[in-house]
């Protein structure tokens, strides 16, 4: 690696080299998505257990940029049974979002591209491989089979279409067989569902006429229009007050509920997390570093990073001059180190925390970490 490289600029000499393989690798990954008059045993696959709706294996995201290759999602793995929620938690860039977007095939492309792995959906009488479905494919499985609650509801609104048409398309788009008034119907049907009381009235409305806590329930109505296995909540509650954010995970409870469907929980705030989720999974820098039951993770986190997450959150009736903070800084995701991506920033580090990347231990049938510390326990059984 040359000086520049270490010091984080390149030459532009250096980026039109990487540029121009980057191209080369990313029309072949396109090419396969845009392909047409594809065969449906082209992706149909198998559960490995047909009581999960989604499963996630050995999933790679990368994006491919002018300063290297970005490993966003490096190698995860996880299962979302099917009525249960599963939380994905970590800091900023770990790979949460990216992990969501791959599932929902919305990466922005040419340089986002899922370069390997297996995103099994189950639709009940079979599963399809969503990592290897083409364009048209993904169209027909989003909204019907699984659908993503965006971050920021303003953003995700379309501001020139009133509310009742943006909820309007979703239905009509899965339902050809519906009528204009049985849409409207069932469109006015979900906004008093997510508990929006003047139906007729916000049907009518344009986004920036309601505040943010209506608009994250009209995100939440779209999401639930067609009744989907899957439900991926991106920050639900990101930016509402106290009141609102529990409204919206009520709301988000109850529905899942009611449509028996599963709901993939991406959040900072590990309250949400202990409130909502079944299940957990802790990324950090495109890895899944810890994962398990709620009850595993928060009675006995095992990995520093877990352990930092845990003791950065304030807790109630407890006084502190400062909340903790995980020291140091997350490393360049362009060229990570061949060793515990944490390592750097561990207060906990043992000798063998030299070597290579650690595999995941088994402390429970569903608890498992990776972390040298653990090693002495996989070494004497």
């Amino acid at each position: 690696m040359s000086n520049k490289e270490e010091k984080g600029y390149l030459s532009a000499k250096e980026s039109r080299r990487i540029s121009k393989e980057n191209k080369k690798v990313t029309s072949v990954l396109e090419k396969k998505y845009r392909r047409k008059n594809e065969s449906e045993e082209e992706y149909l696959t198998f559960m490995e257990d047909t009581n999960n709706a989604v499963e996630v294996r050995d999933l790679h995201t990368y994006f491919f940029t002018d300063m290297g290759i970005v490993k966003s999602v490096d190698g995860v793995s996880f299962d979302v049974p099917i009525g249960k929620t599963v939380g994905i938690v970590g800091e900023s860039g770990c790979g949460k979002s990216v992990t969501s977007l791959s599932i929902m095939q919305l990466l922005q492309r040419p340089q986002g591209q899922i370069v390997s792995g297996e995103i099994r959906l189950n639709l009940g009488d079979k599963a399809y491989d969503i990592a290897r479905i083409n364009a048209a494919g993904a169209q027909k499985l989003r909204g019907k089979y699984m659908s993503m609650i965006f971050q920021e509801p303003m953003t995700s609104l379309n501001p020139v279409f009133r509310i009742g048409k943006q909820v309007d398309e979703v239905i009509a788009l899965h339902n050809s067989e519906m009528t204009k008034e049985d849409v409207k119907k069932r469109t006015i049907e979900l906004l008093e569902l997510v508990g929006i009381a003047n139906s007729e009235g916000v049907y009518k409305m344009f986004p920036h006429e309601l505040s943010g806590g209506m608009r994250q329930r009209i995100m939440i109505a779209i999401a639930l229009a067609c009744s989907p296995k899957l439900i991926i909540a991106d920050e639900p509650t990101t930016a509402l007050d106290v009141t609102i954010q529990a409204q919206i995970l009520d709301i988000l409870r109850t529905l899942k509920d009611k449509i028996n469907s599963s709901i993939m929980l991406i959040t900072h705030d590990l309250g949400v997390i202990a409130e909502m989720a079944d299940y957990v999974v802790v990324m950090y820098s495109g890895r899944i570093v810890e994962q398990g039951t709620a009850e595993e993770i928060f009675a006995s986190p095992a990995h520093p990073y877990t352990i930092g997450l845990m003791e950065s959150k304030p807790v109630v009736g407890k006084r502190v001059d400062k909340l903790y903070s995980i020291p140091g800084k997350v490393p360049n995701p362009v060229n990570m180190p061949n060793y515990c991506y944490f390592k750097d920033r561990c207060e906990m580090c043992v000798e063998k925390c030299d070597g290579d990347y650690p595999e995941f231990i088994s402390l429970s049938p569903t608890h498992k970490v990776r972390c040298y510390r653990f090693y002495d326990q996989k070494e004497g059984k």
